[in-house]
């Protein structure tokens, strides 16, 4: 299996709702998002052009809208959903994601989680 180029976004910053205690659920708070997507970015080198391009900017952007619209009380399922809106709707085989919350834990500067997923057939 050929190993696959990565075309990253980091520390995309997003205000939502998430947490289990009642004042999260009342309370927007910034969670940070990384994302490594796997792509093969030799057609776009090649012609120099951005149709042959990843749009970051439209996955960013599906992302953020998402976000800032969920209510979730886990960092987990809120990964999961991420993972899975950007493997069903983009070109991306598989992908690593971190979504961070800050000041989660005291004394921590940031607490999360890290998945790695892939299409069923990638």
């Amino acid at each position: 299996m050929m190993k696959s180029d990565i075309v990253y976004i980091r520390e995309l910053e997003v205000e939502t709702i998430i947490g289990i205690f009642d004042w999260e659920r009342e309370r927007r708070q910034i969670v940070s998002i990384d994302l490594d997507l796997g792509f093969d970015i030799r057609a776009a080198a090649e012609s120099d052009d951005i149709a042959a391009a990843l749009d970051y900017k439209a996955i960013s952007h599906r992302v953020r809208d998402f976000v800032a619209a969920a209510e979730f009380q886990l960092v987990e399922a809120l990964a999961e959903a991420v993972a899975g809106i950007i493997l069903a709707e983009f070109p991306v085989p598989w992908l690593r994601l971190r979504l961070g919350k800050p000041g989660a834990v005291t004394g921590s500067r940031d607490t999360g989680v890290i998945i790695e997923r892939r299409k069923p057939d990638a």
